[in-house]
């Protein structure tokens, strides 16, 4: 149990922070890039139906594609933006070319362009010259709309070159779909996962069924599983895999990005240096052992063992990866492992190749490698285990070769050699991958450990103690401490002590208070910090009210290090990012400050132990002289952001003014409505009044806006959402949210940048906004993004990068069912 919770925790952001490293670009990973996209491409034409005339269509481009959205243009329109328009492909009128010729519709220009096409008939045979059609399957019947990738579904027909040992196919079921990555099984073997085997779809040697007789190769078992049934058996299934093949089959389309085979210029008996793709551990001698056509070669690594039971034989074709011209592990300063059987171990090309009496496959039979890839030494991605295909596992680029990359796979079940991989492999990925596609990344081993090693060193329960005793110990704890201290420099954090005998104000139980540790720390100033906040968070009547007083306030100035907390409470969960200071010198002032936040005494927790009396003489103030003394102290002090609360004295005497409405990252599973009072649990003896004042604030606050509403369209651009803004989706929840639609109050093609930021800021992915305030990206530039232009110009991960654009395409849809027409 205690490792599946470790696993679980697992984070790229604070594995690449503890070990200062960075992650691999997502650019460098081209395979997952084509399984991102949606099947239509820029340029691509379609018939679409004129908006003014529903029964003329016209020939549209694609401008730009967001998941089930398309940017068109007429064509006539030339480089004029200003009639493009959004269609959604599940409800839009939209057909590939020459769907009107077949089905009897009219083909006529838009009044917009009647002007600028005197002769429709000329004009379309030019314009479709040469074009691209839009797929028809993904316009049309059950795959509209839908992402090409989902239609390589479990139960999927595929054919799979035996790669071991001849060039014969078999039909492979899919299993599963991680991504594009499929668990393929074999035909007849549907009890048994022994044979099972992943490959990206994208591989060179997975095709659609009916491949092999289109190209003259036989559908065959591999030798491995034919003699699990009889001969007749295996007729039969192919038999059956005929029948059904309509209904199991994948589009040809899918393939269409599949890299190229090309000629190769091998024979049989040259030699070569080679890495065995099923153990990619070394480079050794190999031998090109048979010449099948001018595609395909089978390579066998040299073994020179008399005894020796079974060779390692594999079919390549030209840009097969592994296979290099004899001296190339020399040239690079590589070891190559002589074959087994070869006599000591100084291994000699020249001597070998007299002694075999063979020659060197000559440089022009090998494709150029390239170094222009954006891998670096200490990068971090996710691989597959060669050993155990099943497992993705963490990897660190420690060695890099022309376009050959050494992995260091951290985390998986039994411990694996340094693989050599090609830079173009398909079984390696960017970090997030596994995350995003709800695949188990293996965790590393190490992090469990460090995890354990640098967690805040939490002292044992308080005991009363007479003032002597723990003066005289806190002496002692600081003689002892004080070298550890200086040895770790600036960013050590000192013991952190909760003093429950003083006041802890209206959120804070002090029974709750009263049973934490004595101290926490010392160690590391974020992670002692994070501990403190959070068993403060636990130790509240209601911990979700607590983690919204702690939340970073987006307009704040920024002087610290963003945590993210989270907060349960009556079976919701809640999120939201805290700023933690890191160095020690601010260790004191950060406690204060955040005292006064939760209105407790400044002297609740901090490096100082309150020993008999509280130097703020908070037991003498009853708890309304208290909140008013402190709730006043605090706005002076501290400049409380528009975004906070004030206590209830301040808002009773300012009852007309408006105030700025709050925007909160947290998730929730369950809306709430903002009138519902939610009270404290009984038997607090603070009362409830503070929660009730938050719960009338929002009441009072819903009621101004609707009051305000017409004024602040004139005044501003503002946005209202039918989820609400406080609430964004947890990634647990995001399918629930997928389904609700965006209301905007305005046109997003007129928004500024400064419309853009404040959206943002609405939804989970704030932080990101100072990259569009920095970029001046306004309304229109908004609506014209994608995933790859996010990944690629904002430099961003996978994970945030599709939670962004997942926002961007609720603006453009909103944007389409309110105001495109």
């Amino acid at each position: 149990a205690g490792s599946s919770v470790e696993e679980m925790e697992f984070n790229w952001d604070e594995y690449l922070e503890d070990t200062g490293a960075t992650a691999a670009p997502h650019g460098s990973f081209k395979h997952v890039d084509t399984s991102l996209q949606n099947g239509f491409a820029p340029g691509m034409k379609l018939e679409v139906a004129v908006k003014s005339d529903q029964n003329t269509y016209w020939v549209a481009t694609i401008i730009t594609t967001c998941g089930q959205l398309l940017l068109l243009r007429y064509d006539g329109y030339g480089e004029d933006r200003k009639a493009d328009f959004w269609c959604d492909i599940l409800t839009a009128d939209l057909h590939p070319i020459g769907w009107c010729e077949q089905n009897k519709k009219i083909l006529k220009v838009p009044e917009g362009i009647k002007d600028k096409i005197p002769d429709q008939e000329e004009f379309l045979q030019r314009v479709l010259k040469g074009a691209c059609s839009a797929p028809a399957n993904l316009l049309e019947g059950l795959h509209r709309g839908k992402n090409p990738l989902d239609l390589i579904a479990p139960g999927s027909r595929l054919e799979l070159q035996n790669i071991r040992d001849s060039l014969e196919a078999w039909v492979v079921n899919v299993v599963e779909n991680v991504g594009g990555r499929l668990k393929l099984r074999y035909e007849g073997l549907e009890d048994s996962d022994k044979f099972d085997q992943w490959l990206f779809y994208l591989d060179p040697f997975l095709h659609q069924v009916g491949w092999a007789a289109q190209h003259g190769y036989s559908l065959q078992p591999p030798l491995a599983i034919r003699s699990l049934r009889s001969e007749a058996d295996w007729q039969e299934i192919l038999k059956k895999v005929k029948e059904e093949e309509e209904e199991s089959s994948v589009p040809t389309d899918l393939f269409k990005d599949k890299p190229v085979i090309g000629v190769h210029s091998f024979s049989e008996g040259m030699k070569l240096e080679a890495v065995d793709p099923m153990a990619p551990f070394v480079i050794c001698p190999a031998t090109v052992l048979k010449v099948y056509n001018d595609k395909y070669f089978l390579i066998e690594m040299d073994d020179l063992r008399p005894e020796r039971a079974s060779s390692q034989r594999y079919v390549c074709h030209v840009n097969s990866a592994g296979i290099f011209p004899v001296q190339w592990s020399l040239k690079n300063g590589l070891h190559l492992s002589p074959p087994p059987g070869y006599p000591g171990q100084d291994f000699d090309w020249a001597d070998y190749l007299k002694q075999c009496g063979a020659e060197a496959a000559p440089q022009s039979c090998f494709p150029s490698l390239t170094s222009d890839h954006g891998f670096k030494e200490n990068m971090k991605l996710e691989a597959v285990n060669p050993v155990d295909p099943e497992e993705v596992c963490i990897a660190t680029v420690t060695k890099l070769k022309d376009s050959y990359l050494w992995l260091q796979l951290e985390g998986s079940k039994k411990p694996v050699p340094e693989c050599i991989v090609s830079v173009e492999s398909m079984n390696i990925f960017p970090v997030g991958w596994c995350e995003t596609n709800g695949y188990q990344l293996r965790p590393p081993r190490k992090a469990i450990v460090n995890k354990q090693k640098k967690i805040a060193v939490v002292q044992p329960e308080k005991q009363i103690l007479s003032s002597r005793t723990v003066h005289d110990g806190l002496k002692n704890q600081e003689l002892n401490s004080s070298d550890s201290v200086v040895i770790n420099g600036k960013y050590c954090c000192p013991k952190i002590y909760f003093n429950h005998r003083c006041f802890s104000g209206p959120y804070l139980n002090k029974g709750r208070i009263a049973e934490l540790p004595q101290s926490v720390g010392p160690g590391n100033c974020v992670l002692v910090l994070k501990e403190v906040l959070t068993l403060l968070i636990n130790a509240a009547y209601k911990p979700s009210r607590v983690l919204r007083e702690l939340q970073l306030d987006e307009e704040a100035a920024w002087h610290g290090h963003g945590e993210t907390l989270k907060a349960k409470y009556k079976g919701k969960s809640y999120r939201a990012t805290v700023e933690v200071v890191r160095t020690a010198d601010r260790v004191a002032d950060f406690c204060r400050k955040t005292c006064i936040k939760l209105e407790c005494c400044p002297n609740l927790f901090g490096p100082q132990m309150v020993l008999d009396k509280c130097s703020e003489n908070c037991s003498v103030l009853t708890k309304t002289k208290y909140t008013h003394y402190y709730g006043k102290r605090k706005n002076k002090r501290i400049g409380r952001p528009p975004g906070g609360h004030s206590n209830l004295e301040v808002a009773m005497k300012k009852p007309n003014k408006r105030r700025k409405r709050r925007k909160h990252f947290f998730v929730h599973k369950k809306k709430r409505s903002s009138t519902s009072v939610d009270n404290t649990p009984a038997g607090s003896p603070q009362g409830s009044g503070a929660e009730e004042e938050d719960d009338q604030d929002e009441s009072e606050l819903s009621h101004s806006l609707a009051q305000d509403r017409d004024k602040r369209k004139r005044k501003l651009r503002t946005f209202s959402f039918s989820d609400d803004e406080n609430k964004p989706p947890s990634p647990k929840d995001i399918k629930m949210e997928v389904a609700e639609k965006l209301q905007l109050d305005s046109n997003p093609l007129e928004w500024s940048v400064a419309d853009v930021v404040r959206f943002l800021k609405s939804t989970d992915c704030a932080p990101l906004a100072r990259i569009f305030l920095d970029q001046e990206i306004d309304g229109q530039a908004l609506l014209l993004l994608t995933l790859p232009t996010v990944q690629e110009c904002m430099d961003l991960k996978l994970g945030p990068a599709i939670k962004l654009c997942h926002h961007i395409e609720r603006v453009k849809l909103a944007f389409y069912q309110q105001f495109a027409n």
